[in-house]
């Protein structure tokens, strides 16, 4: 995807011109809290003298629980209308428009009235500001529920009108119904989604681009067909990333002619914030870090990458005698090593593969995204490094390439294999690895390894027990434990985000499309489909 099939959102966009948006936000919270308050408080009794005398019985108090919702209503678009959503200023629109007559319908309150007929004049002045639109694939889906609403609705009146009285269909009437709006919302409000769309010209780019520029060792996994490019002008640099939640979550770095790097990440923050996405960067090597900043990113630490030396390693010593034993265990059970790349793998071998894979997966979801492939077969110059007994594979690695070496994507061994089996494969490619001439292998990515490892004061104990306590799901601890066997250099990894605020969602997102939110079972293997 490049750069010509957005417009240029104007430059200067991280403070002053957001300002104006943000104070119109702001205003909408007060506004709905104003209203809040005023509907769980008592009216003047003049007033509501007057009110009750003009307007029919049940009016008032109808009105005073819609200013109560109507006020929920605004405090929670209010951080959409300060990112500019324009769905979100015209349920604004209505919802200002409603409190404000609620205000007067349930109790003459004009002072909260006036309040908030100043915000829908301020709504309407500064219309054109909130140019962010929403998602068109949102509109059929929106529909659908909308008609189901009504449809509830038509079966809620009829039911009451023939005098049908049943307390729990009532009740399950209301919950879907709530449910099916909180859906509907949600569609309405959903940001601009994007497809994956590679077509064979920008994967032949991209491809050269990988081959030729990919300094970073997580380069490789920008081939996976889960992402979309975005290219410079010249089409000499990219980005990989995929947009999840509505953050685009950007897969390493930018690849290609260093030269670039500045104004591809200014002008994707650009096309980000005119869809309404966050941004976020995965996995940024330290190198990067001055060029994030200087586009208004924050970097946060997020973890080191073990990096072992191949011409550098050896057995010999006490810190690697568990390692040498257990390559010592596997050699005398009759194991051999040997490596394959993918496009010499033949169809006997690629079923031994795929069995080892699926035994070792077992109901849990393919993880992986910025540092493993979506399909380990397809590109032919990755390697695997395989372990067999007897001629039946026990387990293998994958490792693609890097400038420096290799990265690796995925270890994989038979449950019923002698423990050990992995450190046995390490070292195998690890030897393999310096009779080709690689400078480095790059083992795996471990995250929070400074909090795991020496956290510091009390509120770093205590996530590092949150951690811990995880880390039957995760496991954090035990890949931090593995890689340390292998005496690796460890270099940091940071995400970088446009605020502090971010982070939440970003992590969200981020765990997401790791596949570490799915759960086993079905959804894993329905996941593993569609990728």
């Amino acid at each position: 995807m490049g750069t010509g099939r957005f417009r240029r959102y104007r430059a200067g966009v991280p403070s002053r011109v957001l300002r104006g948006e943000q104070m119109l936000g702001a205003a909408a919270a007060v506004v709905g809290l104003v209203g809040v308050a005023s509907a769980l408080t008592p009216e003047f009794a003049n007033r509501y003298d007057v009110v009750r005398g003009v307007l029919p019985p049940g009016v008032p108090g109808a009105a005073r629980i819609l200013a109560l919702s109507f006020g929920l209503g605004l405090v929670w678009l209010s951080r959409a209308l300060a990112r500019r959503r324009r769905r979100a200023w015209q349920l604004a629109v209505v919802l200002v428009a409603g409190i404000s007559l609620a205000h007067v319908a349930k109790g003459l309150d004009v002072e909260e009235a006036t309040l908030g007929l100043i915000l829908l004049v301020a709504l309407v002045r500064f219309r054109k500001r909130f140019d962010v639109p929403g998602d068109p694939g949102s509109v059929r889906p929106l529909l659908s529920t909308t008609a189901a609403v009504a449809a509830l609705a038509a079966l809620a009146a009829a039911l009451e009108i023939r005098g049908f009285e049943h307390d729990r269909w009532q009740d399950a009437l209301v919950g879907l119904t709530v449910v099916l709006s909180a859906r509907a919302l949600y569609l309405w409000l959903r940001p601009v989604s994007d497809r994956i769309r590679q077509s064979a010209e920008e994967r032949r780019v991209v491809g050269q681009l990988v081959r030729s520029h990919g300094e970073d060792s997580l380069a490789f996994f920008s081939l996976r067909r889960d992402k979309n490019y975005f290219f410079s002008a010249t089409r000499d640099s990219f980005l990989a990333y995929k947009v999840v939640a509505g953050v685009a979550l950007v897969s390493g770095g930018p690849i290609g002619a260093q030269e670039e790097f500045h104004e591809l990440l200014a002008e994707f923050r650009r096309v980000c914030h005119a869809r309404g996405w966050r941004l976020a960067l995965l996995g940024v090597h330290a190198d990067l870090l001055p060029v994030a900043r200087a586009i208004g990113l924050r970097a946060i630490k997020l973890g080191d990458e073990a990096v072992v030396r191949p011409a550098a390693f050896s057995l010999e010593g006490r810190a690697v005698r568990k390692v040498r034993q257990s390559v010592a265990r596997l050699e005398r059970a009759g194991y051999s090593f040997e490596t394959v790349s993918a496009a010499d793998v033949d169809a006997e071998l690629r079923a031994e593969l795929e069995r080892v894979s699926d035994v070792w997966r077992g109901a849990n979801a393919e993880r992986g995204f910025s540092m493993a492939m979506d399909d380990p077969f397809r590109e032919p110059e990755t390697v695997f490094a395989v372990a067999r007994q007897g001629g039946k594979v026990g387990g293998f690695l994958h490792l693609v390439p890097s400038a420096q070496g290799y990265s690796l994507g995925a270890m994989r061994r038979d449950p019923a294999t002698p423990n050990g089996l992995m450190e046995y494969l390490i070292v195998e490619t690890l030897a393999w690895a310096r009779h080709t001439g690689a400078d480095e292998l790059s083992l795996n990515f471990c995250v929070f390894t400074d909090l795991l490892a020496d956290p510091e004061g009390r509120l770093q104990n205590v996530a590092r027990d949150v951690l811990r306590a995880c880390d039957r799901v995760f496991q954090l601890e035990r890949l931090i434990h593995f890689s340390r066997k292998f005496s690796p250099e460890w270099r940091p990894r940071y995400v970088c985000v446009e605020r502090l605020s971010d982070v939440p969602l970003v992590a969200v997102a981020y765990l997401w499309v790791e596949s570490l939110l799915t759960p086993p079972g079905p959804w894993a293997r329905r996941s593993a489909v569609e990728v």
